[in-house]
């Protein structure tokens, strides 16, 4: 089972997740505006700040956890990422915030505290080394970028900036999952305990930063899906600080691989049905190119509503990042979890559909020239020329988003080192 640096649907699940060991203590802990940084010193600097490493949390509902995010960067069982780190004389600082659904801006904002406090606390004059997994990689892009178009703040010092499974060009939300949110928002909010989880839902996918991030949105279950007006605004925002910083080495990894070669998600399936005393021959189903009804919506003894869609692409099973959700049951991705609501509203489900589905395609991670939206690029092999970083590297399968491996982890290691 899968062990994310980042469990974006952990905090709205209705099955309690999988336990993780507690973090060791940190060796210094900065409180910020919006957020807190873990310290974890490399035993060669003695308790000094000599070589910082910034890695940022992502998206996902409430305040960072720092044993989840610790376990996902050490406790993988794969890949010793903070141990290596320390191996090579860096020193590591876990950026968590408040509040994971803010605005990007908003914890732009805090990371940029974070790097300023790096810098005066910092023995010696080595360059930082600034990035993050999944959102965090975009936050940090977005800070650093400020950083070096407002005469207000320092001068960032960072050598290298690093995403992992970063949705450069956007992240996918199924539009028939959003729906079913919204629809058993309407519906079943007010249910006891499972009106909870799906409260908890709307929220995290009508967040700020959700809308930022996702290609896609809609508000309710009949919009046509578009780009949000914040995502918009995000993206001009970023236009006007230059894209990314300028003064830095950009590398990334993906989750997904650079083949072309999709999960085996197969387009216009149904991916989950639920029938029984609360819901009557509802599903959802993988999106397919031309006009589709994604999904099928229907309260026992309501009227159906269908979601209709035209002009996306083939994306569940775009190689890239998949959702995942560690629950000591299993891992139900994305469908699988609105299936887990199907039945704690009382509702059997088909055996037999698709649990997850693709986040984070590769050529976003990789912040390729083409869009999401466009199904060849989606599907065609990645080369290096076509990436707006300066150096990128592909999983060799697609696989749960932000997994730490050593084949992704220990390219970011080398690619540390070689550049300090």
């Amino acid at each position: 089972m899968s062990n994310p640096v980042v469990d974006i649907w952990g905090p709205v699940s209705p099955e309690p997740r999988t336990q993780v060991a507690s973090a060791p203590e940190p060796h210094d802990e900065w409180p910020l505006d919006g957020g807190t940084a873990w310290v974890y010193y490399s035993p060669l600097n003695r308790r000094q700040l000599i070589r910082p490493v910034i890695l940022s949390d992502g998206f996902s509902s409430g305040s960072s956890e720092l044993d989840r995010l610790w376990n996902g960067l050490e406790e993988n069982g794969d890949y010793r990422f903070i141990s290596e780190l320390h191996a090579c004389g860096r020193d590591v600082i876990i950026l968590g915030y408040h509040d994971r659904t803010a605005p990007i801006g908003d914890n732009a904002g805090t990371a940029v505290d974070c790097i300023r406090r790096a810098l005066a606390e910092r023995v010696g004059r080595s360059k930082l080394v600034v990035g993050g997994f999944s959102m965090g990689g975009l936050v940090t892009r977005y800070a650093l970028a400020r950083m070096e178009q407002d005469p207000a703040l320092p001068d960032h010092e960072t050598a290298l900036h690093l995403s992992y499974d970063s949705p450069h060009r956007g992240g996918w939300l199924p539009v028939s999952l959003q729906a079913f949110i919204h629809f058993a928002t309407d519906n079943f909010g007010d249910e006891p305990v499972v009106g909870d989880f799906i409260r908890l839902f709307s929220g995290l996918l009508n967040s700020p930063a959700a809308k930022q991030m996702a290609r896609w949105y809609i508000a309710k279950a009949d919009d046509t899906p578009a780009a949000a007006p914040e995502r918009v605004a995000f993206l001009r925002e970023l236009d006007e600080l230059g894209g990314w910083p300028r003064a830095v080495r950009r590398i990334g990894v993906a989750n997904g691989v650079g083949t072309g070669t999709g999960n085996g998600i197969k387009a216009g399936v149904t991916a989950v049905r639920g029938d029984g005393e609360t819901l009557q021959d509802t599903w959802l189903k993988t999106q397919a190119e031309g006009d589709q009804v994604v999904a099928r919506l229907q309260k026992t003894g309501g009227q159906p509503t269908e979601v209709r869609t035209g002009g996306l692409p083939e994306i569940d099973g775009a190689p890239g990042g998949l959702f995942t959700l560690p629950l000591p049951t299993g891992d139900p991705g994305s469908f699988g979890l609105a299936g887990l609501l199907m039945q704690a509203l009382r509702n059997t489900v088909d055996e037999g559909g698709v649990p997850t589905s693709c986040f984070i395609p590769s050529v976003s991670a990789v912040a390729a020239a083409a869009d999401i939206d466009d199904r060849t690029a989606l599907y065609t092999p990645i080369t290096p020329d076509s990436s707006e970083l300066d150096a990128f590297l592909c999983a060799g399968r697609n696989e749960a988003h932000t997994t730490m491996t050593e084949e992704l982890g220990a390219w970011i290691v080398n690619e540390i080192v070689a550049g300090s």
